[in-house]
């Protein structure tokens, strides 16, 4: 996974709809730790939350149904949530508030519980769906039939109003539930069409991700992560999202100012600059739950190989950091030290193009603000060059 996450460990299962639902039970955590479950479709629809934001921090069961469910709800459950493909993922996040805290956080972990609806209510269980014949699931698969794919994951996913006319329009060259369109089988033509669509179809993409959002003192902020309302058929804002950083947040449960550059354009690299961010006195990221800068490799976006096994910093660190004498608080952001009296704020950066992401959980909603994401009264302060 690109641009991964070392805030908030991750709990992650995915659940079978096809037979009955299931039903997610989450214990009591303490006020003061941050969790959410993101609820996710094959669709990549952020479908439901449970957490901190969304349904507080009690203790709680919940029931995760497929589309074509529309049983009772039992009693007990305290909310129902849809998904709108056959299988889904449950993506719990549980705040890390230091290294030393890493038992606690296993210990709310293992009060997560996923079990089927039959189990819950201590009843026979349905009859089981069909086996599922999973496809060898690898880059080679795109490369030699990726329609081969799309044909099996489709069957699990209804059409949704919104994609009606772009199925019927698919399944009358040969692709969808049930279709035989194999792309070895075409003629040169047709496959060169094909490749050549597939190539413009990915700088569409490409596109989309660098134009995401709207670009504040270098950063680019903006919502791109929902359920099927939010995307109201954009696939390309759809496919966008995925590849800057699938499985992301709604904008309410988490917003990402995400920076390659200094304010002026000019690309970020450790290679040939020092750089730091200052966030002024009073001006820190206005969260109900908590911030951090993560750094990431420019070219892979995965985190960064450094001496103190630093790849973040976030608001718990605080009281370990210095603030400057006006109050405001610097970070060092360079490939090498900065120096023992300041290495408590050091974010060691990589010897190359850099990639920072900046993460708001549960950010405030009244001014200062920066929801709606792009739009609000708060603004990350621009990344300065000092060498």
């Amino acid at each position: 996974m690109v641009t991964p996450n070392s805030d908030t460990p991750y709990s992650f299962a995915g659940v079978d709809l096809r037979a009955e639902p299931f039903v997610v039970s989450v214990p009591a955590v303490e006020k003061s730790r941050y969790y959410s479950v993101q609820l996710i479709d094959w669709n990549t629809f952020n479908f439901g939350y449970i957490g901190s934001r969304a349904t507080g921090n009690d203790a709680g069961d919940y029931l995760v149904a497929g589309p074509d469910w529309d049983g009772r709800t039992p009693a007990g459950i305290k909310k129902v949530f849809h998904a709108t493909t056959q299988f889904a993922i449950t993506l719990f996040r549980t705040q890390l508030l230091g290294p030393d805290d890493m038992p606690n956080v296993v210990k709310v972990q293992d009060g997560y519980k996923l079990q089927p609806l039959s189990a819950y209510l201590k009843q026979p269980a349905p009859p089981a769906a069909p086996a599922v014949d999973w496809p060898v699931i690898n880059k080679e698969l795109v490369k030699k039939n990726f329609f081969e794919y799309l044909d099996f994951v489709l069957q699990f996913a209804p059409a949704g109003p919104e994609e009606k006319a772009i199925r019927a329009t698919l399944a009358r060259i040969g692709v969808g539930p049930g279709k035989t369109l194999n792309f070895k089988d075409l003629s040169l033509e047709h496959k060169a069409e094909i490749l050549v669509g597939m190539l413009e179809g990915e700088k569409k993409v490409d596109a989309k991700v660098a134009t995401v959002g709207k670009k504040i003192n270098g950063w680019n902020i903006g919502a791109a992560f929902g359920d099927r309302k939010y995307y109201h058929g954009d696939w390309l804002l759809r496919a966008a999202a995925a590849k800057a950083g699938i499985y992301g947040n709604d904008g309410v449960e988490a917003t990402y100012p995400m920076t390659r550059w200094l304010p002026n354009g000019e690309e970020l690299d450790g290679s040939k600059h020092n750089y730091t961010l200052t966030f002024p006195a009073g001006g820190l990221p206005p969260v109900n739950a908590f911030w951090s800068v993560t750094m990431y490799d420019g070219k892979s976006q995965l985190l960064i190989e450094n001496p103190i096994n630093r790849y973040l910093i976030n608001s718990p660190m605080l009281p370990g950091m210095k603030k400057n004498a006006d109050g405001s608080l610097t970070l060092y952001i360079q490939k090498d030290s900065p120096g023992a009296n300041k290495e408590s704020n050091w974010l060691p950066a990589p010897n190359g193009p850099i990639y920072m992401v900046m993460r708001l959980y549960w950010p405030k909603t009244t001014p200062p603000s920066i929801l709606p994401p792009g739009s609000g009264t708060w603004q990350p302060p621009g990344i300065v060059q000092v060498k």
